[in-house]
Formats: structure tokens, C-alpha cells, sequence
């Protein structure tokens, strides 16, 4: 059991390490010669993170919220009124829960911080607070997931060709480590 615990905690961690690498990625755009460069200050999303139309927007709370154009791997798709309005409450809709797993996140990780300085350490304690951050964590991905996929059922065949296009461009200029 405990063995089966750490592997899934070690998944868990690789999955949480890897996303800022996956947000990072999506906000690579091509030049004319196709080489990636990063987005310039012209941009009307801005560069990411918290408060300034990142990846996850900056206008919802927690950074949780679409920006000012929607999901990044929605740029350059043209959508109608209708798919728009299907999108925002797409979007919209995912807020609460991920402001609740946001918030148990940053709960058991304060906790886990400190039993830093704590004069006596209880490894039970230690372990309920790690599991409780990293089953937020997977939480969150998860609901990212979903809302993705969401978000793509509403785009037409034309337009889900688009945005597999695009995505299989940002995956082939992803450095290897």
C-alpha cells in the first residue's frame, strides 16, 4: 500500500512539474521563418502569470479565469457568437471548484510548511498533509482536462483541425531534455 502511495505521489509531482512546461509551450508563438520565439509586449494577452492575461488569464480569480481572448490553444480560431458565449460559460463554469481545490492546495501546503519549525514531527500528519496537495493538484489538472475537452467538442470539424494543427507544430518545437 504504502509502496503503491509513493508511486502515485511520484506521478502526481512529474504531472504537477511538468504543466508550467505545457504553459510555457502553448505560449510559444511562430515567427514568419517558423522559428518559436517568445510573445512581445504588443501582445494583447500579455505576458503570463497572475493579474496579466497569462495562460490561465489573469482576469478570473486565482488566475483561473479566461483571459481576454480565451484559452491559448484557441488563438488565430475564428469562433461565432454562439460557440463564444458556449466557450464563456464553459469557462466560467470551472471557476468555483478550481478556486476550492486552489485553496485546499494552498491549505495543506502552509500546513506541510509548517511542520517545518514544528518542535515534535508526525509523519502521519506529514503524509495526510502531502496527499491532501497533491490530490488538489491532480484535481486541478484534471478539471483543466475536462475543460479542454469541453471546449473543443463546441469548435466545428474545420476548426478542431486548426487547433490540432497548431498543437502538433508547438509539440515538434518543444526541446527534449
Amino acid at each position: 500500500m504504502n509502496n503503491s502511495n509513493n508511486k502515485l505521489l511520484s506521478i502526481l509531482a512529474a504531472a504537477v512539474l511538468a504543466l508550467p512546461l505545457a504553459v510555457n509551450a502553448a505560449d510559444l508563438d511562430a515567427g514568419d521563418d517558423g522559428a518559436p520565439h517568445a510573445r512581445g509586449p504588443d501582445d494583447r494577452a500579455g505576458p503570463p502569470g497572475r493579474g496579466s492575461g497569462g495562460p490561465r488569464g489573469g482576469d478570473g480569480p486565482f488566475g483561473f479565469g479566461p483571459g481576454p481572448d480565451g484559452p491559448p490553444f484557441l488563438r488565430g480560431v475564428e469562433l461565432s457568437e454562439a460557440q463564444q458565449d458556449k466557450v464563456f460559460a464553459i469557462l466560467h463554469g470551472q471557476v468555483p471548484y478550481l478556486r476550492e481545490q486552489s485553496r485546499a492546495h494552498e491549505k495543506a501546503e502552509r500546513a506541510l510548511f509548517a511542520l517545518h519549525g514544528a518542535a515534535r514531527f508526525d509523519d502521519a500528519a506529514a503524509a495526510r498533509l502531502a496527499q491532501a496537495s497533491a490530490q488538489a493538484m491532480a484535481n486541478i489538472t484534471l478539471q483543466h482536462l475536462r475543460t479542454q475537452q469541453k471546449v473543443l467538442a463546441v469548435l466545428t470539424p474545420e476548426q478542431r483541425k486548426q487547433v490540432d494543427e497548431r498543437n502538433a507544430g508547438l509539440v515538434a518545437r518543444v526541446p527534449r531534455p
